[in-house]
């Protein structure tokens, strides 16, 4: 399962959302500024990075950033 983690305010995290939407790609969104749950959760898998977007496949980072181009939270 593809989980994405990421920011409404973050362009690159829109890029990467419509990008996987495109593709057909089911994924699970999570906007860490509006759920501090998933934000401890995204902190966790990246070792404290408050770096966004972030795609993660069954536990495990895929993809940190987009196109080597990040939002901090």
């Amino acid at each position: 399962m593809l989980e994405l983690y990421g920011s409404k305010h973050c362009p690159y995290t829109t890029e990467l959302k419509e990008e996987l939407e495109w593709q057909g790609e089911a994924f699970v969104y999570h906007d860490v500024e509006d759920d501090w749950e998933a934000l401890e959760r995204m902190l966790e898998l990246t070792r404290n990075q408050r770096t966004v977007p972030v795609l993660v496949e069954d536990g495990r980072i895929k993809e940190l950033g987009y196109k080597g181009r990040s939002c901090t939270v």
